[in-house]
């Protein structure tokens, strides 16, 4: 079942008050508490969210976050390396012994409480995928700076995704150990980070729930990414990897998964990654999956040599499937050429491309267009909501050659 499909269906039964885990009142009194102005973005912070250096010229810290730069990209290769991928945190990242730890399965939808350690994890049948995390409000900022419109939330350049290679063990392997029913319909890990507070209001684990067809297909349970013990910042010892849904679904740290007979809610399916805004129902509109981007290797502002010839390099991407061609333009839109494709692409989760320029000297701005398998093109113009999510408009991208 695809991300929209399910969010469909789902905010039917929210609407007719077939809710467990987060009410219609608890939306309310929610909504009403962050629109009185009292939004705290979690726990006071005694230091600093993120475990890992964050050198400026790898990433841009965006409070609780951080997002890569994208000349940090340039000769990297298809996947991101672990060092300058970016990070989504609600709170903190927290300190976990993984000799400690335990993912525990219960709920109405599996015969009873299951608990597995890190090792039985382990013992169990690896499997290695390349996937995209890319967070639902990655190039948010762009609304404001090219659209002139305000939203809310980080102010996220196109530096919110990361390609790694994810290893694991299949959910689905994982739910039928635990005794999965064929009554159950929903799924939802929970993380052990802080809980999160919106509004004064404490919303508790940060989770998001997903229908099971989507637990057997292609979900996992990671331990590694790119070949090592996954990092504190992205989730140690485990966490929840799902292919091809917004960032928000791959639960981090997971400590909990909740499997329902019942149709489940969380304030992250209901108040949070919906779509709001002129044109949309008061209750939001559901996602579809994410959209089609294009990000050059460079950063604004960068400076070439005039009358020399220089290779710009550039990255894109789309949910619905692998990408069918980019097109560049170094005058602003004037004129458009087809960029070449080049490199392995695992997955066909993204495609890095390249095309030569010689500039002239003066003020120039790049543009990069993406078109994949399915014939989804990036648009001039990203259709507004109040959150800033899924912005996929052409990005214009000011450099100079003197």
């Amino acid at each position: 079942m695809s991300e929209g499909a399910y969010d469909e269906r789902r905010l039917r039964d929210f609407r007719a008050g077939r809710t467990r885990g987060f009410s219609r009142r608890d939306l309310l009194a929610l909504t009403a508490a962050v629109g009185a102005g009292a939004a705290v973005p979690g726990p006071a912070l005694a230091a600093s969210p993120i475990v890992k250096p964050l050198p400026a010229e790898l990433f841009r810290p965006l409070g609780t976050n951080a997002e890569t730069r994208w000349s940090a990209l340039r000769g990297q290769g298809y996947y991101v390396p672990v060092d300058r991928f970016f990070v989504r945190n609600h709170t903190v990242t927290p300190a976990i012994d993984a000799a400690t730890w335990s993912l525990e399965v219960s709920g109405s939808g599996v015969r009873g409480s299951t608990r597995f350690g890190l090792d039985d994890l382990k013992a169990l049948p690896r499997e290695t995928r390349p996937v995209a995390i890319e967070c639902a409000g990655n190039a948010r900022g762009h609304f404001s700076s090219q659209q002139g419109q305000t939203v809310s939330g980080t102010a996220w350049g196109l530096g919110a995704i990361g390609v790694g290679k994810w290893t694991g063990v299949r959910l689905s392997t994982v739910l039928r150990r635990a005794g999965l029913t064929r009554d159950a319909v929903d799924v939802q890990p929970s993380g052990l980070d802080p809980d999160f507070v919106s509004g004064g209001v404490d919303l508790g684990p940060v989770r998001r729930p997903f229908p099971v067809s989507k637990a057997l297909d292609d979900v996992l349970l990671a331990y590694e990414l790119n070949g090592e013990p996954l990092p504190p910042d992205h989730g140690y010892p485990v966490r929840v990897v799902v292919p091809r849904w917004i960032g928000i679904s791959s639960i981090k740290w997971v400590g909990r998964i909740e499997v329902s007979a019942e149709p489940l809610f969380s304030p992250w399916n209901t108040q949070f990654y919906r779509l709001f805004g002129p044109g949309f129902p008061a209750e939001g509109q559901p996602f579809d999956r994410q959209v089609v981007k294009s990000a050059f290797e460079l950063d604004a502002g960068t400076s070439f040599t005039a009358g020399a010839r220089t290779r710009l390099t550039g990255r894109s991407w789309s949910a619905d499937g692998p990408i069918r061609h980019v097109e560049v333009s170094t005058d602003g839109g004037t004129t458009w050429r087809r960029a070449r494709p080049y490199g392995s692409t695992p997955g066909g989760v993204w495609q890095r491309w390249e095309i030569d320029w010689t500039p002239a000297a003066g003020s120039h701005t790049l543009l990069a267009r993406a078109t994949d398998v399915r014939g989804n093109t990036q648009p001039d113009v990203a259709r507004y909501n109040t959150l800033g999510y899924v912005f996929d408009a052409v990005v214009r991208v000011p450099v100079i050659a003197a």
